[in-house]
């Protein structure tokens, strides 16, 4: 399994936000259904996939964090 940390992404991906990043996955996973690419390009496509894929899953944890916290401020306040 290839695992990336988000310093790995690189800053055109980073700069995505959660739906662009899954409009480019939708694109390239179409693209690779309908063609019949040499290895090299579908490693490459392959690479891609998963540094957005990493990126989106980066963005998920980051907001459930802040949501998190929210939450526990939002209680703290309740219980002041």
């Amino acid at each position: 399994m290839l695992l990336m940390k988000s310093k790995n992404i690189p800053g055109d991906i980073k700069s995505k936000s959660i739906k662009e990043a899954k409009e480019e996955i939708n694109t390239i996973l179409s693209e690779l259904e309908t063609n019949d690419d040499n290895l090299e390009t579908f490693s490459g496509s392959y690479q891609r996939l998963v540094k957005l894929n990493n990126h989106i899953d980066s963005l998920f944890k980051s907001r459930a964090k802040e949501i998190s916290l929210a939450s526990k401020e939002k209680m703290a306040k309740k219980n002041d």
